[in-house]
């Protein structure tokens, strides 16, 4: 994992050149002037006046925004060590088991419940719920070519420079579940508790950001690439939360099945890329005490604020 920190000169022509430099950070401001624009004309619009839908677009940005926030040390040539890395994919990884947990299976019981379900019902319920999405994200994986968390990168250098576009897309097939358990959570629970699951999401997206960056970078890429390709990865968290809202506020009653498929695709995602990248170069400890710690965290902010 040494070449996620090692300097590297970009593979883009004349991309030292300050002149070049200048008119990136040009192209990206533009960018951001056309997605605040737009998302201005989004609140604007007839059907984002729901209330779920709204909040949904807000939680979910707030999460892009983090995730944007992340790639800043990339941006500012900071290194970190391959420690603290592994540490942070392990609070990431605390955090949304909380988030699972808290915010999304505890819910759906309760909403199975409130919908006529016994005991064994919601059960039954939120198990297929849990299924669902953790078959989804598996189906995603085999189906969409993509490399997987951080370990794409590994190989020559040219070989992985023609892959990062697979790397942001498995990134983006990532954040896929946060983003909808933004929305459904919005759709269907008290907005508190929606609060609180977008804010530990968004807490979790900082060093995801930082990650994604470090990588690109590893690979030869800018830091105004890898720090613009970081941000576009976090993108699909607002659109995947609106539609998660959208869908829950066709039917009340696939409130349950939305909040336990959410839960089962992150659950999928932490099991599957998270835990094991955090563990693969030996820092098992670290990244333990980190995903205690994202635990704990977000199993405060969901209680206080609940």
């Amino acid at each position: 994992m040494d070449s996620l920190h090692a300097p590297h000169a970009s593979a883009l022509p004349h991309a030292g050149g300050l002149r070049w430099h200048w008119r990136y950070v040009a192209g990206l401001a533009i960018v951001f002037g056309a997605l605040a624009i737009w998302s201005q004309q989004l609140l604007d619009a007839t059907w984002l006046q729901d209330p779920g839908v709204r909040g949904a677009l807000m939680g979910g940005s707030m999460a892009a925004l983090a995730t944007a926030l992340g790639t800043l040390p990339v941006l500012l040539s900071q290194k970190f060590s391959q420690r603290t890395y592994d540490t942070m994919l392990g609070f990431g990884a605390g955090v949304m088991l909380a988030a699972s947990s808290f915010s999304l299976i505890i819910p759906a019981l309760a909403a199975a419940k409130a919908q006529g379900a016994g005991s064994w019902g919601a059960a039954g319920v939120v198990g297929f719920g849990l299924a669902a999405g953790a078959l989804l994200l598996l189906v995603i994986d085999l189906v969409v070519p993509h490399e997987h968390f951080v370990k794409g990168l590994e190989g020559p250098q040219a070989r992985a420079m023609k892959r990062v576009w697979l790397f942001v897309l498995a990134i983006a097939v990532h954040n896929l579940p946060e983003g909808l358990a933004i929305g459904v959570a919005y759709a269907g629970t008290e907005p508190l508790s929606a609060l609180a699951l977008a804010t530990g999401i968004s807490i979790q997206d900082v060093p995801e950001g930082m990650v994604v960056a470090l990588a690109l970078r590893g690979v030869g890429y800018g830091r105004v690439w890898s720090a613009g390709l970081g941000v576009l990865s976090g993108l699909v968290e607002p659109v995947a939360a609106v539609f998660g809202a959208a869908v829950i506020g066709l039917s009340a009653g696939l409130l349950p099945w939305g909040l336990a498929a959410a839960a089962g695709a992150m659950l999928y995602v932490i099991s599957h890329e998270i835990i094991p990248e955090s563990h693969r170069a030996g820092h098992e400890r670290w990244a333990t005490c980190g995903l205690m710690l994202g635990f704990i965290l977000m199993m405060v902010l969901d209680t206080a604020l609940a």
